[in-house]
C-alpha cells in the first residue's frame, strides 16, 4: 500500500483521485438532487439558449439540459461498467481455455486472433445488429466487441505463466489445471488485467456514447450521453453547449478511468500487493492411493524405449529417442550430458509436465508399479503428489511469488491428505526445518523474494517433502548457488535419501558432483544414452568416448594450469537434423565410415555395464589433457586443430 501512497502523491495520482471522485459523486447524487427535476417538461423555455436559470439552455421540451447532462452520469457509467464486465468475463473464458482445454483450446486461440483483427468498433455494430437496439443490446455489444483484445492478453499472460516452475511443482504434486489457474496463474496475472480492464471501461464509455449517438444505444424516455449528444447536434449552430457539454462529460469520465489505470499500473508496477490467495475449505472426497510396490520388488521406476517427440519445422523433432533405464529403491542415479542432450526433457517426460505439442511414448513407463501413460488421470495425480517430487534447477522461478512460502507447502497436504489448513500449514513449518531452515515457523510467513538462493532451494525439498516421495528427480539442482551452498544442498539429498530410502534421479552437467552423490552414472548425448556405469567405474572404466571426453574436461588438481583447459570439440548434436549414424561421430577421434552410417545399439556386457560404441574402450588420440590417466594420448595437439 506504500507504493499506493507514493503514487497518490504525484501530479498524475491527484488528478486520477480527483476526477474520478468527481465522476463517482455526480453519478452517486445527481440523479437523488435534480432526478425529478430534469425531466419536468416547460413549454415556455422550449430550446431556450443558454441563460443563468439555463446554463447551457434546454431542449425540444423545455428540460434543462445541464441537469440532464448530471443525472445522465449514473446510467453512462453503469452501462459502461456493465460492459467491461462482460468483456472481462468473456474475454477471460476465452483466454483461459486453450490451458482448460489443452488440444482443444487451439481452435478458441484461433479465433481470437482472427477477432482481434476486426476493429472493435466495426464489431460492436455488428453485435449491435444482433443483439438489437437498446441499452441490454448496447451492452452485450460492447462487451463482446471488447472481450478479443482482452481474451489475447489473458492468453499471453497465462502462456508466460504457465511455464514458470511453480506451476510445474504444483503439476508434480498432483494439483489439477483449474486449481493450478486459480490459486497459481490468475493471482500472478490479475494486476495487469486489473489495470486493462479499468482502462478499458474509458474505452467502453466512449464506445456507448458512440452507439448512442448513432440511435442504436439507449432509447427514450431513457438517456444517456450518447443520447444527449444525437439530440443536441441539429442545433450545433445555434446552442452549441447542448452537444459539446455531453461530449465534455464523455471525456472527463473517460480520462478519469485511464488515469486510474496508470495511475494503478505505475503503483504495481513498484510494488506487488502480495496478497496471498486463500485455498478452498472444501476438499473432495479422497481418492484411494494406488498400490504400493509388490512385497519384494525393490524398482521405483522402470522407463523402456522412452521416446518424446515435438513437432518440427520439416520433420518430428525427438529430444529424447529410446531412453532406458530403471532406478531402485534407496538408489541414486545420475544423467550428465551437455545442454541439449535431452536430459531435462527426460526428467519432464517422467512427470508427465511435457505438454501439447509435446507427446511422450514408451514401451513400458511404471512408477511404484502403476503404468504412468495409462493411469486414469485422477490416480496419477494422487500418485505424483504423493510418490514423487520435483526440484527444478531455477529456485527464483520454483515459488508462486504472491503466495506465503508455508501456504506453498501446506497446498501439498490440504490436496492430497486433507488436512486442515493449520494442520497443513504445521507441517509445512516442520518440513521446513527438516530442511534446515533457522526458525522455520517465521520463514513459512515470508515470501518467495525474501529468501536467498540456497534456502529457496532447501524450501523446494521440503515440498517434495510434504508427502513421502518414493522418487526425487533433481534436474541442475544446484546450477545458480555458489559451491558452499552447492554442498549443502547435496549434502542434504544425501541425507534425506539414505535416512528414507528415497530414490534420486540428478541431473546435472558437472560429472564430478554426480559421480560423488550417484550410485550410478547415466551419460546422454543426443537424446539417447550412450553409457550406463556404476559411479565408482567412471574415473577408471568409461569406455565411450564422449564420457572420457566430459571427464578430460573436468580439471583436477593435478591439471597443469599452463595449458589451456580441456573442451569437448565441436558442437553438441542438433536434435532436428542428426546424422544417419552415431550422432557423436563428427567429434569423436575414434570414428570411421561404419559409424557414421550406422547407430550402434547400448549394449550390456557381462557386468551389466551398458555401452553405445562400434570402438567401446579403444585409445583415444585426443589433444586434450588426461585426469586420472582415463584417456590415453599418443599424439598431443592443439584444441584449436582438433575443432577445426
Amino acid at each position: 500500500m506504500s507504493a499506493f501512497r507514493r503514487v497518490l502523491r504525484t501530479p498524475l495520482g491527484i488528478a486520477a483521485v480527483t476526477l474520478m471522485a468527481l465522476v463517482v459523486l455526480t453519478a452517486i447524487f445527481a440523479p437523488i438532487i435534480w432526478g425529478t427535476r430534469a425531466d419536468v417538461v416547460d413549454t415556455d423555455n422550449l430550446l431556450a439558449p443558454p441563460s443563468a436559470a439555463h446554463p447551457i439552455g434546454t431542449d425540444h421540451l423545455g428540460r434543462d439540459l445541464l441537469m440532464r447532462v448530471l443525472v445522465a452520469t449514473r446510467l453512462s457509467l453503469v452501462l459502461a461498467l456493465a460492459a467491461t464486465i462482460v468483456s472481462v468475463i468473456v474475454g477471460m473464458i476465452l483466454g483461459m481455455a486453450p490451458y482448460l482445454l489443452g488440444r482443444p483450446g487451439r481452435a478458441v486461440t484461433w479465433f481470437v486472433g482472427i477477432a482481434v483483427a476486426f476493429p472493435g468498433l466495426l464489431l460492436a455494430l455488428f453485435f449491435a445488429i444482433i443483439f438489437g437496439a437498446g441499452w441490454v443490446g448496447a451492452v452485450l455489444a460492447i462487451g463482446f466487441a471488447g472481450a478479443p483484445a482482452f481474451a489475447r492478453l489473458c492468453q499471453t499472460l497465462v502462456a508466460g505463466v504457465t511455464e514458470r516452475d511453480y506451476v510445474a511443482a504444483a503439476r508434480i504434486g498432483g494439483v489439477g489445471r483449474l486449481p493450478i489457474l486459480t490459486r497459481h496463474i490468475l493471482p500472478n496475472i490479475g494486476e495487469p488485467l486489473i489495470i486493462n480492464a479499468t482502462i478499458g471501461a474509458g474505452g467502453a464509455l466512449l464506445a456507448f456514447a458512440g452507439l448512442s449517438f448513432i440511435g442504436i444505444g439507449v432509447q427514450p424516455p431513457e438517456y444517456d450521453w450518447g443520447r444527449l449528444m444525437m439530440e443536441g447536434l441539429p442545433r450545433i449552430y445555434i446552442n452549441p453547449l447542448a452537444a459539446i457539454a455531453p461530449g465534455i462529460a464523455v471525456v472527463i469520465a473517460g480520462l478519469a478511468f485511464n488515469l486510474v489505470g496508470e495511475a494503478a499500473a505505475r503503483a504495481l508496477g513498484i510494488e506487488s500487493s502480495g496478497v496471498a490467495p486463500r485455498l478452498k475449505k472444501t476438499r473432495p472426497a479422497p481418492i484411494p492411493a494406488p498400490s504400493a510396490v509388490p512385497s519384494g520388488a525393490d524398482v521405483v521406476l522402470e522407463v523402456v524405449n522412452l521416446r518424446t517427440t515435438f513437432p518440427g519445422a520439416v520433420s518430428p523433432v525427438l529430444p529424447v529417442r529410446g531412453v532406458s533405464f530403471s532406478i531402485s529403491r534407496g538408489e541414486a542415479v545420475g544423467i550428465v550430458g551437455e545442454s541439449g542432450s535431452g536430459k531435462s526433457v527426460t526428467a519432464l517426460s517422467i512427470a508427465q509436465l511435457v505438454q501439447e505439442p509435446g507427446q511422450v511414448s514408451a514401451d513400458r513407463l511404471r512408477f511404484l508399479d502403476q503404468d504412468l501413460l495409462h493411469i486414469e488421470p485422477e490416480r496419477l495425480r494422487r500418485l505424483l503428489g504423493t510418490s514423487m517430487a520435483m526440484v527444478f534447477q531455477d529456485p527464483m522461478t520454483s515459488f508462486n511469488p504472491t503466495k506465503r512460502m508455508g501456504r506453498q507447502l501446506a497446498e501439498v497436504a490440504t490436496e492430497h491428505q486433507h488436512l486442515s489448513r493449520r494442520d497443513a500449514l504445521a507441517k509445512a513449518v516442520d518440513r521446513l526445518g527438516a530442511v534446515r531452515l533457522t526458525d522455520p515457523a517465521h520463514r513459512a510467513s515470508q515470501y518467495p523474494h525474501e529468501f536467498s538462493g540456497g534456502m529457496r532451494q532447501r524450501a523446494m525439498i521440503g515440498m517434495g517433502l510434504m508427502s513421502t516421495p518414493a522418487l526425487i528427480i533433481a534436474d541442475e539442482p544446484t546450477t545458480a548457488l555458489d559451491v558452499t551452498v552447492q554442498k549443502q544442498v547435496l549434502d542434504l539429498l544425501q541425507s534425506i535419501r539414505r535416512r528414507d530410502g528415497i530414490a534420486l534421479l540428478l541431473i546435472s552437467h558437472d560429472v564430478s558432483v554426480v559421480a560423488e552423490i550417484c550410485d550410478r552414472v547415466l551419460v546422454m548425448y543426443a537424446g539417447r544414452i550412450v553409457e550406463d556405469l556404476p559411479s565408482a567405474d567412471l574415473a577408471t572404466a568409461a569406455r565411450h568416448p564422449y564420457t572420457r571426453a566430459l571427464l578430460a574436461a573436468v580439471p583436477d588438481m593435478d591439471t597443469d594450469v599452463s595449458e589451456p583447459l580441456a573442451t569437448v570439440p565441436g558442437r553438441a548434436a542438433d536434435p532436428s537434423q542428426l546424422p544417419a549414424g552415431c550422432a557423436y561421430a563428427a567429434r569423436c577421434p575414434l570414428a570411421d565410415d561404419h559409424c557414421r552410417a550406422v547407430d550402434p545399439d547400448l549394449v550390456a556386457d557381462v557386468t551389466g555395464r551398458r555401452v553405445a560404441c562400434w570402438h567401446a574402450g579403444e585409445p583415444l588420440q585426443l589433444g586434450i589433457p588426461t585426469i586420472r590417466g582415463v584417456i590415453d594420448i599418443e599424439d598431443v595437439v592443439d584444441i584449436e586443430e582438433v575443432i577445426a
